[in-house]
């Protein structure tokens, strides 16, 4: 037999028990997309389709242990970051993202669950902005993250072009700013040095749990297997959107998404 090859793509995140966001939902994205996922986990949350009920952060050390028994064995191609609400964690992966030369990083600053649950301590904010926003490739706030990290209200497209711009000049990486709150669309915004709009049509379902994850971990897949930064979010966003039109029906909150649409049989009679 040949040898195979899938790209190694490491996601740094928060375990969701009920499979829909977090950990969960990084990997089930990542083998829909086509590579080989891993994890570090930096907290266990208890939580489902109605809310979080408690979340139980990694410590420090262990966290460390994770990435380096990752990054010495099956070194990633490719890194995405979500949840991560204290400051020892956030400075942990800085630390060993530098002293690895970790790539084609996505970072995705969750600071509030699509329940409206608070997921981030307030003093994480400013570590998690002045440690691994210089490090990312892309990060990929939604327009109520826009608003916490830029101190700005955002009321129209060209709000968010001003905002991604601001912050794109601040920390020196591109901004996904991310439509689809409270509006009628689902249209993102790419600021790389020049801006970019992905325009796409906001699908009628209450079934987002897991969204943002989601997004950002196809992104990250995309970009370890060697697409650049505005194909893979264009990319992204069409699996995205593939995985909320099928409208999984789960849980009795905001239901997660179907990340297997693509190559899942779901027609099971009855």
């Amino acid at each position: 037999m040949g040898e195979r090859f899938l790209p190694p793509v490491l996601t740094i995140a928060g375990s969701d028990s009920s499979g829909g966001a977090g950990i969960q939902a990084d990997i089930k994205t990542m083998l829909a997309n086509g590579v080989y996922a891993m994890s570090a986990i930096t907290a266990l949350t208890a939580q489902n389709t109605l809310g979080v009920r408690s979340i139980l952060n990694s410590t420090p050390e262990f966290l460390a242990d994770q990435l380096d028994a990752i990054f010495e064995d099956i070194p990633p191609v490719a890194v995405k970051i979500g949840m991560v609400s204290a400051i020892p964690l956030i400075e942990v992966i800085a630390e060993k993202l530098k002293f690895y030369g970790a790539k084609n990083i996505v970072v995705d600053p969750v600071m509030v669950a699509t329940s409206g649950a608070k997921l981030i301590d307030d003093d994480a904010i400013d570590a998690l902005t002045k440690n691994l926003f210089p490090l990312a490739t892309v990060i990929t706030p939604n327009l109520p993250e826009l608003e916490i990290l830029s101190g700005e209200k955002i009321n129209s497209p060209e709000d968010a072009e001003k905002v991604a711009e601001k912050i794109f000049v601040k920390y020196k990486c591109a901004v996904l700013a991310k439509g689809g709150h409270g509006t009628n669309d689902a249209n993102d915004f790419l600021f790389d040095g020049t801006g970019t709009w992905f325009y796409g049509k906001k699908i009628d379902t209450e079934n987002t749990h897991g969204t943002g994850c989601t997004l950002s971990s196809a992104i990250a897949a995309n970009l370890a297997k060697g697409y650049d930064l505005k194909e893979s979010v264009g990319r992204a966003k069409s699996y995205l959107t593939g995985a909320l039109m099928t409208d999984l029906n789960l849980g009795r909150g905001n239901g997660p998404l179907n990340h297997g649409f693509n190559f899942i049989d779901t027609d099971f009679g009855g």
